[in-house]
């Protein structure tokens, strides 16, 4: 190292050898999971790439090729062949054991990295405290982030080449000590988006395009402690490099978790370097104090806005940000700079005491090392203010330093060719750089599994296809939200109305004006405007119908449209904010400043008929049935169909359910008096007046109710419709009798005018395949269509049913029925639950269905105190749970019911509805591991023993409903494959 007088001596500087560094790469990577695990984090995200960009940057040639296998036998294959740098398996991987799968690995090739991707739920967590991971080098918890992927290569790579980088040139690093799978993997991407980011800035510095992208390989490293030992060891080797320290508060210290090792080691730093920034986070609130006086930041782990506080730290006081030059004596900012040109032009404006204060406390020095300005860090480093004869003199010579360093600042890429190339002929596009969300997503691969598999196309005269689509991609939704200072209003407990309010007041990115108007030129009819988070429809995280969809109609004033489809964006990026939304994430333990919003823009689906436009009809399909009746099987998988708009399905109303197996085969059409009674009366269709839509929280305003009167006058109902014959009392298919019109889908199911059946049935046989398990899958479909074109099907969603891998041992079918609490044979979950010693339910005596609406906020309020304390119930009614029509069940949100464990739809001898298979809770069940149970007793279909409830002591009871609790644990068990389901009272 020089010292000061001969660098000041000399004014030469070594020029940085960024050649040198990231020498040590990752070439080939092994991914060994499902073919949907595989496409969610190779293409979302487009990490791909987003590694391609930076290996172009680093000068390297070829980004990583990933190896992509679903089995550990093709996995070995691959390692014999091919020399694998990295290995990544799913958790969930059907039938493998990743655990002794990695210690095979490790035993035939030591070298090789092994890092475990798990989902975060309760389970995971208790298997990995079982499980053997000693041959596993790093496990991490997949938040549907694609970012991981990337935080993961870049976290091993940071290890292989740490020693060198930093010994060869100076590079900085950032220690983060953390025990926590769950929040190391939330970090991790975080501090790398913002090191990235920080990287693409400081490339601008370079004088040419060689410069430039040499300089990425001067960005800071990450190294990651989960024990004290570990932190202690990279401190003292790396200590003179640091530009801080993320610190959990309790992790192991000589094999024993130690509840004050983060504070032991902030102790030990602060001794040594007074200055140097660390941050303390725990889940312990109380901590905060303990952390003032160390004069250390400090982070309460369960803050709703804990990523942000993160960021707004490593900004400020790891020099990621602009350089703000305070008054020592005041704290106030005097000057800000955000690059070295900026530093030098505004070098003699800054006060003598700030710009002492700031090089005392080696606060310059660091900021410039952040941005991989290391040699002329290392001057301003070893600067010795005394060595001048004042610090005018000082300025003079830092100005004439940073001269000689000074780069033109390029400017920022910007999206490419969205405008001039989005035409009728592109089916999905995206706007912006970040991240898709969950919903975008499943219309990529679906749209991939269409282009994969050409025999879904072999259909005569059909056209399988997803709507013309548009994304917004998560950075948008960044920008919109920090430029207009939308999360003190978002994480505050405002309305939802006033939430809405400041969105809608809020303005979008001016840089995506031109590509909306461009979109609103190509579509030729309405538009949707949906939710596509980060979290929701993840593979592992149950967020179906949590925000808000709008639909706008297609006016002539192109203006009109552009301002109402802006106002519709908004009013969905504040639905990720509305209390409802906020009881979820808790629900789900989420936290809700992780959430970050795409928006998929989508040409609806349908025709118009007059001043309304809708689908012929909308459906959902399921793979797995829950509820087969003979001789269906689960294996055989459930399709929901009704006419116009899906809203009809997703809100629990009436529609048709069959088989694709067995079409002609429909419950509901077995009677006269069944058909009646129990097919479609109306359904919905979007109001095409241009001033239907107005910015509200409500995202049905613009959304009519029709009767099936309407869909003849429409000509809809001739694809769908059959005739009740009031005289002979029998149905007769089609529309040419008189009587009582039904929507039978007679003419698709029994009469082959449209292939439904062939269609679903090959669409989740594909989509089951590709995901590895169960899945569900929206579609609506244009029968319509102009005269000389095939009608098409549309796919508008894909998501998987997460299944429970517990199994039950005993045969429940052999329980006497007698000897039970609750008996169902037809029982939707699978697996055994502990833990519930409560029961609320609606009394049976004296039911009426129209009291069903008043039911609901007092559901609610029951269901508070079991949230606040995470603890469950089991909860029992007739009907329907979450029923828009509360003639069929009570209307109940998610929310107002979500911490019920086990869910029973009971049938009475005057009031039979037909089970709901949890309709819009569907997700939500089988993600949350809630069971649901449907029961009849009158007619023989399971059991339940009304009187041991009714004869315990109520802990709440009103006119119609009872809460009471058991005197010890019930016991519940569910097998998925027989759909059986029990609960067992307490032993007395």
């Amino acid at each position: 190292m020089k010292s000061h007088f001969d660098i000041r001596q000399s004014n030469y500087f070594t020029e940085t050898q960024f050649s040198h560094l990231m020498q040590r790469r990752i070439h080939k990577v092994l991914l060994i999971c499902s073919g949907y695990d595989a496409f969610m984090l190779e293409e979302d995200g487009r990490i791909d790439e987003q590694i391609f960009n930076e290996y172009v940057s680093l000068n390297l040639r070829y980004p990583p090729q990933f190896y992509h296998v679903e089995s550990a036998e093709q996995a070995f294959v691959v390692l014999k062949k091919e020399k694998i740098d990295l290995v990544i398996t799913m958790l969930s991987v059907g039938g493998m054991d990743p655990f002794n799968m990695a210690k095979k690995v490790k035993e035939r090739y030591e070298s090789v990295p092994i890092v475990v991707l798990t989902p975060f739920s309760r389970e995971v967590s208790v298997r990995m405290r079982r499980e053997d991971t000693s041959a596993i080098d790093y496990i991490f918890c997949w938040l549907g982030n694609a970012d991981i992927m990337l935080a993961i290569i870049k976290l091993i790579e940071d290890e292989m080449n740490v020693q060198h980088d930093v010994e060869e040139v100076g590079v900085q690093c950032i220690l983060l000590i953390e025990d926590s799978i769950r929040f190391y993997s939330s970090y991790l991407p975080l501090i790398y988006r913002l090191i990235l980011t920080q990287a693409k800035k400081f490339m601008d510095e370079g004088l040419n395009e060689h410069q430039k992208m040499m300089r990425m390989r001067g960005r800071p490293k990450i190294l990651l402690a989960r024990t004290y030992e570990e932190a202690l060891e990279l401190y003292q080797k790396y200590n003179d490099n640091l530009l801080g320290i993320i610190s959990d508060v309790s992790f192991d210290k000589e094999g024993i978790k130690d509840t004050q090792a983060g504070i032991k080691f902030a102790k030990l730093v602060k001794r040594a370097n007074p200055y140097m920034p660390f941050l303390l986070q725990s889940s312990n609130r109380s901590l905060d104090e303990v952390a003032k006086d160390l004069r250390v930041g400090f982070l309460y782990k369960h803050s709703s806005s804990l990523l942000r506080e993160l960021k707004e730290f490593i900004n400020t006081y790891m020099a990621f940000g602009d350089f703000v030059f305070i008054d020592p004596s005041t704290g106030i900012e005097v000057c800000r700079v955000s690059n070295l040109k900026e530093l030098q032009e505004k070098l003699f404006q800054i006060p003598d005491e700030s710009l002492f204060y700031h090089f005392k406390r080696d606060h310059v020095s660091k900021w410039l090392n952040a941005r991989a300005l290391f040699a002329v860090a290392e001057v301003v480093k070893y600067l010795k203010v005394e060595d001048f004869a004042d610090l005018e003199e000082t300025k003079r010579f830092l100005f004439d330093t940073i001269a000689s360093f000074r780069y033109s600042k390029a400017r920022g890429v910007i999206a490419k060719f969205y405008r001039e190339k989005f035409d009728e002929y592109l089916t999905f596009t995206r706007i912006g750089e970040g991240t898709i969300g969950g919903k975008a997503r499943g219309l990529a691969f679906l749209n991939m599994l269409i282009k994969k598999h050409q025999n879904l196309n072999t259909l005569s005269d059909v056209i399988i296809t997803i709507p013309r689509t548009v994304v917004l991609s998560t950075d948008v939704f960044d920008e919109f939200m920090e430029v207009n200072k939308l999360y003190p209003i978002a994480l505050s407990d405002a309305t939802d109305e006033e939430i809405m309010k400041a969105f809608v007041a809020g303005h979008l990115p001016e840089r995506i004006h031109g590509d909306l108007y461009k979109f609103i030129s190509i579509i030729k009819g309405p538009i949707a405007i949906r939710s596509s988070s980060v979290l929701e429809d993840s593979h592992y995280q149950p967020f179906a119908g949590i925000y808000s969809t709008y639909m706008i109609p297609k006016g002539d004033d192109e203006r009109v449209v552009l301002n109402q489809l802006c106002d519709a964006v908004k009013c969905v990026y504040a639905s990720a904010f509305y209390n409802s939304s906020k009881r979820y994430m808790e629900a789900t333990m989420n936290v809700i400043d992780e959430e970050r919003m795409g928006i998929v823009l989508q040409e609806v689906v349908g025709q118009r008929h007059g001043d309304v436009f809708y689908p012929t009809f909308s459906g959902v399909g399921r793979s797995v049935n829950f509820y087969p009746i003979a001789p269906e099987k689960a294996e055989d998988g459930i399709v929901n169909v009704a006419m116009g708009l899906g809203k009809h399905i997703v809100e629990g109303g009436m529609t048709l359910r069959f088989s694709p197996k067995y079409p002609r085969k429909i419950l509901q059409l077995s009677s006269p008096d069944l058909a009646v009674r129990e097919t479609q009366k109306n359904f919905y269709a979007l109001d095409l007046k241009s001033d239907s839509f107005k910015a509200s929280v409500d995202d049905d305003v613009n959304i009519k109710k029709l009767s099936i009167k309407v869909a003849e006058e429409h000509g809809t109902l001739r694809w769908l419709g059959s005739v009740y014959d009031y005289n002979t009392h029998m149905i007769r298919d089609g529309l040419m009798a008189k009587g009582l019109r039904l929507v039978t889908f007679a003419n698709v199911l029994k009469y082959d005018a449209f292939p439904l059946a062939e269609i679903m049935h090959k669409v989740l046989e594909v989509g089951q395949r590709e995901m590895n398990q169960p899945v569900e899958i929206e579609f609506a479909v244009d029968l319509q269509t102009p005269q000389g074109h095939p009608p098409v099907f549309y796919l508008l969603q894909i998501r998987p049913i997460v299944d429970s891998k517990e199994t039950i041992a005993e045969k429940l079918e052999e329980v006497n029925q007698k000897d039970t609490l609750i008996y169902s044979k037809s029982a939707l979950g699978n697996g055994i639950i502990n833990g519930v010693k409560d029961v609320i339910y609606i009394k049976k005596n004296g039911f009426n269905p129209a009291n069903n609406a008043k039911l609901a906020p007092i559901f609610e309020k029951l269901n508070t105190p079991f949230h606040q304390s995470n603890k469950s119930y089991i909860l029992i009614g007739p009907g329907r749970w979450g029923s828009q029509d509360p003639w069929l069940g009570v209307p109940v949100k998610w929310t107002q019911i979500s911490a019920a464990r086990v869910i029973v739809e009971m049938g009475l001898e005057n009031y039979r509805v037909d089970p709901s298979q949890g309709t819009h809770f569907f997700q939500n069940l089988t993600s949350l591991r809630v069971a649901y149970f449907t029961i009849t007793p009158s007619i023989g279909e399971g059991y339940i023993n009304m009187d041991y409830l009714d004869g315990l002591p109520a802990e709440y009871e009103d006119e119609f409903i009872r809460h009471v609790k058991l005197p010890s644990e019930g016991i519940i068990k569910v097998d998925g494959q027989k759909g059986i389901g029990l609960v067992m009272p307490p032993a007395q």
